[in-house]
């Protein structure tokens, strides 16, 4: 069971991270959301989140690429919720582009947001994670942290190295009762996902429906998109009393991409 758990779930106002905020609150988790957004729709998803799960969440606008502001969120999160039992690596970029034509400035963030932020997240919960003997620690991932695609040279090497990183902590938390794992999702429509259409389009030079059907869609035997609810599910399996025997896992939620 994870009622009476606090968690941290990073770039979660919107897409697969408010998914799983909901979940878990639903599970009766405690949470802390972080993210960018309108004002008004924090507040919307702020009050939802207290209404499933009876508890009042808290929320940071820290900047995923910045480590100071990382520090900040979880100093944050410690006094607002007390211990930190799970935490979720969620926050995301993506930019679609030839090698040579790739900017360094999104190489460099892509990196930041997308790997070298779940390295600072979880440096600062492993030591009261440790203390209380139980943690959670889920990395989404990506088919991309298994297979390549052209165009996405940052973004793959990037959940390469998440599904690195989260085999390296899992070794070393394996005795404290800490899992450590990531869940890898397929394509799922999310704001990300929709922003990747028309970059993906101009990059290969066809239309974006060509794009759906056989870029996107053609890697999933489903031919359907993953849905936010299903990969929401495994993340708060994973969190479970139930999961406890399941670390260093790379769980795929990807339409069977991966299976081929």
């Amino acid at each position: 069971m994870i009622q009476g758990r606090n968690a941290i779930i990073t770039g979660s106002t919107s897409g697969i991270g408010r998914g799983i905020a909901l979940k878990l609150a639903a599970d009766g988790t405690r949470v802390m959301i972080n993210g960018f957004g309108e004002d008004t729709d924090i507040a919307d998803l702020l009050a939802e989140l207290e209404k499933l799960s009876g508890k009042k969440p808290f929320y940071s606008p820290a900047d995923m690429s910045d480590p100071a502001q990382i520090e900040a969120m979880m100093a944050l999160a410690e006094n607002e919720l007390g211990d930190v039992d799970i935490l979720v690596n969620n926050a995301g970029i993506q930019f679609v582009s030839p090698i040579e034509d790739f900017p360094t400035d999104k190489w460099n963030q892509i990196i930041a947001i997308n790997l070298s932020a779940a390295f600072h997240t979880t440096k600062a919960v492993v030591p009261g994670m440790k203390s209380r003997g139980w943690g959670r620690i889920i990395n989404l991932a990506s088919a991309h942290s298994l297979v390549a695609s052209p165009y996405k040279s940052a973004y793959v090497a990037a959940k390469h190295g998440i599904a690195g990183l989260t085999k390296t902590v899992a070794l070393e938390v394996a005795e404290h009762g800490i899992t450590v794992n990531a869940v890898s999702p397929g394509y799922v429509l999310t704001p990300l996902v929709e922003a990747q259409i028309p970059a993906t389009a101009k990059a290969r030079g066809i239309s974006e429906k060509d794009v759906i059907q056989t870029v996107m869609l053609s890697n999933q035997p489903t031919r359907k998109f993953v849905e936010i609810e299903d990969v929401a599910a495994a993340v708060a399996f994973l969190c479970s009393d139930t999961a406890k025997g399941i670390t260093g896992s790379n769980m795929t939620v990807d339409g069977g991409w991966t299976a081929q």
